[in-house]
């Protein structure tokens, strides 16, 4: 088929790499415009764009989706079919209604649940066992359209956002070349989504990360799971940011643990050469590696050596 790919980030890219190595021929790619990124304030291309310059495919970066010019553009290129995979920005119906064989689009969740901008970090955050990919025509609600293929994935016990991305970037690639044969052949099934049993994965922000020590360490450890890389979870340390990386819930109490009055909630309990404990509201979190701010990202073993770290300091 004749497609037009549309997409951003590196999941994105990957489900386009896969898609480049297929029979089908890639008429243009549309991805969001440069942005600006680190210290120096660079622009910096998507993924999705420096994939495409690679094989010097069209790019088209429109600040909105519905612009007037960029859609008559997308008529002129005349797709058989479009496909959308974490674009970021919602389609206009003109767009979705324009190739034959429709708008597809790759989601990173079992849907109907966790539609919306983060279903990888939300699906780590809330303690599922399972994700996947799911394979959808779209229509003008949010990841509301009929579904045509779905495929599961594990999330392991120490998965992170990061992990389960490229899992799931994979999975979608794969997924996506079986859709679109059954598409083209006109043997795909459509599924209707139970509107009943969907769940909204809101957009992730910073103010996500802060940690909030009265939680439980089993809710802790999986949103530092979740958040990592972006945005990472956080605490406070002698007013310092302090990002935490990874962790463990305390499974065999130390001798300091077994009395259950000790602590407060961020309580430093323990300190020893290679780990830190703290108190929260249900249980207690180990830290492993950690990175305080101006600092770089290092084991707790190594920050140790560098920090007096003090039983008894609050992680506020």
């Amino acid at each position: 088929m004749k497609i037009v790919f549309m997409g951003t980030p590196d999941l994105a890219a990957t489900v386009l790499d896969k898609l480049l190595q297929s029979e089908h021929e890639i008429l243009a790619v549309v991805t969001q415009p440069d942005k600006p990124k680190g210290r120096g304030k660079q622009m910096q291309y998507p993924p999705v764009k420096e994939l495409a310059l690679k094989y010097q495919l069209p790019v088209y970066q429109p600040n909105k989706a519905k612009d007037e010019e960029f859609i008559k553009k997308l008529e002129e290129i005349n797709p058989e079919c479009i496909v959308v995979a974490a674009y970021g920005k919602i389609l206009p119906k003109a767009i979705i209604d324009l190739p034959k064989h429709g708008c597809i689009n790759v989601h990173a969740s079992l849907l109907p649940k966790y539609r919306g901008a983060a279903p990888i970090q939300w699906s780590i955050i809330n303690g599922e066992e399972k994700t996947g990919i799911t394979i959808m025509y779209m229509d003008v609600g949010l990841d509301t359209g009929d579904m045509i293929m779905k495929e599961e994935v594990i999330i392991e016990s120490k998965e992170t956002a990061g992990s389960l991305h490229d899992k799931l970037a994979v999975c979608g690639g794969q997924l996506l070349i079986k859709a679109l044969k059954d598409i083209e052949h006109g043997t795909a099934i459509r599924e209707k989504q139970k509107d009943e049993e969907s769940t909204y994965a809101k957009m992730l922000d910073k103010t996500l990360g802060h940690i909030d020590f009265s939680n439980s360490a089993v809710e802790i450890e999986r949103l530092i799971r979740g958040l990592n890389p972006w945005p990472s979870a956080y605490t406070f340390l002698e007013g310092k940011s302090l990002k935490i990386w990874e962790a463990a819930v305390e499974q065999e109490e130390s001798e300091i643990s077994k009395d259950s009055n000790i602590g407060k909630p961020g309580e430093i309990l323990e300190v020893t050469k290679d780990s830190i404990i703290v108190q929260t509201g249900g249980g207690r979190l180990i830290l492993h590696e950690v990175q305080l701010e101006g600092k770089k990202r290092m084991t707790v073993d190594a920050f140790i050596r560098g920090f007096d770290l003090q039983v008894g300091k609050i992680l506020s």
